[in-house]
């Protein structure tokens, strides 16, 4: 850090880049509260941590880059949340239809869920916030550090693999004709 970071110093810190973190934080969170909560962690942290930190780097590099991995960490966590809540969803909508299928829609998630752990990290990361988080290209690119085309390409990857990994279950979809695959299939097409 470039000065020493004492009670005065750390006050103007947080003074100057509270707001800033915060509205950064948003963007990947979507929510004020956990981007807030975000962020007065990583101030906390760089407390805790001010005796072993470099004086020569750069605090506010220091502070962007945490914000950004606790907020992808938070995402991270969200996504084990979101999937259990589609899968809520599919099971109320098979117990409509009947016992048999829900089985095979429990079976379909099941599958949708390998096929996500399939895809290699950056793949995942892009398909998540775009069909997940509901991020535009453009939004995941700037929330990633990486450029539209790299979105475009990845996501692409991302759907070739699901769609090949999920075949079988959409001759399924052919056969039995429930609204349920068509809505989960619809979300990775």
């Amino acid at each position: 850090m470039n000065k020493r970071l004492d009670d005065k110093a750390f006050e103007e810190l947080f003074r100057e880049y509270f707001s800033g973190l915060t509205l950064f934080a948003l963007k990947y969170t979507g929510d004020m509260d956990t981007a807030k909560e975000i962020v007065h962690t990583v101030f906390l942290n760089l407390w805790e941590k001010k005796s072993t930190l470099d004086p020569g780097s750069s605090v506010k590099s220091y502070l962007f880059t945490s914000v950004r991995n606790r907020c992808l960490n938070y995402l991270r966590d969200q996504r084990k949340f979101k999937k259990d809540v589609l899968f809520d969803i599919t099971v109320e909508m098979a117990t409509a239809e009947s016992s048999s299928v829900h089985l095979e829609t429990a079976e379909l998630q099941q599958q949708i869920d390998e096929a996500l752990d399939h895809l290699p990290e950056k793949c995942r990361q892009v398909f998540e916030l775009n069909r997940f988080e509901g991020l535009k290209y453009k939004d995941i690119a700037e929330t990633l550090g990486i450029s539209v085309k790299t979105v475009e390409a990845q996501m692409s990857k991302a759907l070739k693999i699901l769609r090949e990994h999920l075949k079988d279950y959409f001759v399924w979809y052919l056969l039995a004709g429930t609204e349920i695959l068509h809505l989960l299939y619809q979300g990775i097409s």
